[in-house]
């Protein structure tokens, strides 16, 4: 792909000012289609277990496109789905490490992670964190501080 990873151009400071609000949203909104995709059209379905801001490729009109399927596996509803752990840390659900069944909510879960880097302009991990490890009431996080600060605050936007 032209643009070549999310990951890649996260990490370029030139290249992430580029890559405004409207961009980042249609992004994240791509990556959902394709990953819906994946779970509700294709038969049977396909769990990639491996979706991260490294396997999302932009191309010339910052469109997102999934991939290296290496790690993707198709659910077969007569059998159990069980599998060795296959995906990059600090992008699996942690659910995975207990249970090593393998469903369509694990890809939901990276999907969320990436559409929080996407925002955040880096990987949510402390963020992620905090929110795993703290009762609900006692967190307390403003989408401002989170917010990419290399942008500057999305204005009010209407997204294809």
């Amino acid at each position: 792909m032209e643009l070549g990873s999310l990951v890649k151009i996260l990490s370029d400071n030139e290249k992430a000012t580029e890559l405004e609000w409207f961009k980042r949203v249609n992004i994240v909104k791509g990556l959902a289609k394709a990953t819906s995709y994946l779970h509700h059209e294709c038969f049977p379905a396909i769990v990639h277990r491996d979706i991260s801001s490294k396997n999302v490729l932009l191309d010339d009109e910052c469109e997102a496109h999934i991939s290296d399927f290496g790690s993707a596996t198709t659910l077969d509803p007569d059998s159990s789905n069980w599998t060795p752990f296959a995906g990059t840390f600090g992008y699996s659900a942690p659910e995975l490490a207990y249970t090593m069944e393998v469903n369509e909510k694990i890809d939901v879960y990276s999907f969320g992670v990436v559409a929080l880097e996407s925002i955040m302009g880096e990987h949510p991990g402390d963020l992620i964190s905090s929110l795993l490890s703290s009762p609900l009431h006692a967190v307390d996080v403003l989408l401002k501080d989170v917010l990419d600060q290399r942008l500057s605050p999305p204005k009010r936007q209407i997204a294809d």
